[in-house]
């Protein structure tokens, strides 16, 4: 028989507050973007890059992680931002519909937990390319959190307006 104590939670309740909200912050262009922390799978340091030809825009290559061949996607391209010239970027790792993709940003911040209450719909001013990427916005001191939808930010097929 075990010691180890009983949990009363039901496996919904786990990690599931509904009055809070956990997201991996990262910054780009200067702006600051959050994804919910329970689609994140790793962050990594620049990392080598192989080129795909033909990829949709947005698409640097793939890398190789831990024998797993990753799609990494340029997240500024993505956002209809100029794309930096060959700096190292770090990555956000992310699960989408059972594969993963290397989500290449400026740089990774830190883990927020913030209220849902705080939670807002996209503002009408919010620029419409990123809007159809994002499921709302936190205001913070100083600073607009855009919280990113990643299944359509991983959307390529989507032929978009400039």
């Amino acid at each position: 028989m075990s010691n180890l104590p009983v949990s009363t939670e039901s496996a919904e309740d786990k990690g599931q507050n509904e009055t809070e909200g956990m997201f991996v912050t990262m910054t780009i262009a200067n702006q600051v973007f959050g994804i919910p922390v329970l689609k994140v799978q790793d962050i990594l340091g620049p990392q080598s890059i192989a080129r795909v030809p033909l990829a949709p825009p947005g698409v640097l290559g793939s890398l190789n992680l831990r024998g797993r061949i990753v799609t990494a996607v340029d997240v500024r391209t993505r956002l209809g931002l100029p794309s930096l010239a060959e700096t190292k970027k770090n990555m956000v790792v992310v699960e989408c519909a059972g594969e993963l993709y290397s989500l290449a940003v400026d740089k990774v911040g830190e883990v927020m937990s913030l209220s849902n209450a705080d939670f807002e719909r996209n503002p009408s001013t919010l620029d419409p390319r990123w809007a159809e990427v994002s499921s709302g916005i936190y205001r913070l001191e100083g600073n607009l959190l855009v919280v990113l939808d990643v299944s359509r930010l991983l959307q390529f097929d989507q032929s978009r307006a400039a």
